[in-house]
């Protein structure tokens, strides 16, 4: 990055592999569907500065699953910025995606922007929050850091989005937000979890969620339909060094659907 243009991430968010490479999660061979992502968000455009990967990266919590995560996006020679979902085992996670080119949480300064990664497991439940001591690290993060843009990132999601999976989002978000809403740095907050596309703004903040690197739920029904018309999914962030982000949703077959 040479600090003028734009920094280019890459989410990729709910991968759900199994210790089995031809194992299935809905009907979805969920290594197939990751692999399928990958490739065709990098075919032909831009290369990425950075991938964000934003939990359910494993659906059993295998080693097997996170070292083959390892092989994948470590060919891509940049840092892979991972967080767990409550799919994921921490213990296992940790040991091998905590290594370059991983970074396992924690919060990472790239160009004008300080990355702030949280940890919002709270055990294999659907639901997730933010203990005392992560809450503490973000703020500790957003009042130590001096870069002038901020961008948090977590798996649960902090505000309803229309789905099934609002009754297990973020539970301590008014915590969250009590911390967040202090720092005027703060230009985007970014999720996984729901397995949809959500757009919106909060109090002049970026808020995105991204769907999932297998199959996706259908919005706005009260139990867990998967959507048989959308396939893998991943997100563009653009990040300006004057703060702006530029973002976007594509899906494999190069079909790019609204928001």
């Amino acid at each position: 990055m040479d600090g003028v243009r734009p920094l280019r991430l890459l989410q990729l968010t709910d991968c759900h592999l199994l210790a089995a490479p031809d194992g299935m999660v809905k009907g979805c061979v969920t290594q197939q569907s990751l692999e399928q992502a990958i490739h065709a968000a990098l075919d032909g455009g831009p290369a990425a500065d950075a991938v964000l990967a934003t939990g359910d990266l494993s659906q059993d919590g295998s080693r097997e699953a996170y070292r083959r995560l390892r092989a994948l996006l470590g060919a891509l020679d940049v840092p892979v910025l991972c967080i767990p979902g409550n799919h994921d085992d921490p213990d296992v996670m940790e040991p091998e995606l905590g290594r370059p080119p991983f970074r396992y949480c924690g919060d990472h300064a790239l160009g004008a922007w300080r990355l702030v990664l949280l940890s919002t497991w709270d055990g294999d439940r659907g639901g997730g929050r933010l203990s005392a001591a992560e809450l503490e690290r973000l703020d500790q993060a957003l009042s130590d850091s001096t870069e002038p843009h901020v961008l948090v990132v977590l798996h649960h999601h902090p505000v309803p989005c229309g789905s099934w999976l609002d009754r297990v989002g973020l539970e301590n978000a008014d915590e969250f937000f009590a911390v967040t809403d202090r720092c005027a740095r703060v230009r985007g907050i970014v999720w996984g979890h729901v397995h949809q596309v959500y757009e919106s703004h909060r109090r002049g903040v970026r808020m995105l969620g991204t769907p999932s690197t297998c199959f996706q739920f259908v919005p706005r029904v009260l139990h867990s339909d998967v959507d048989p018309d959308a396939g893998p999914a991943w997100r563009w962030l653009e990040l300006a060094p004057d703060g702006r982000i530029t973002t976007r949703v594509e899906w494999a077959h190069n079909a790019t659907r609204p928001s």
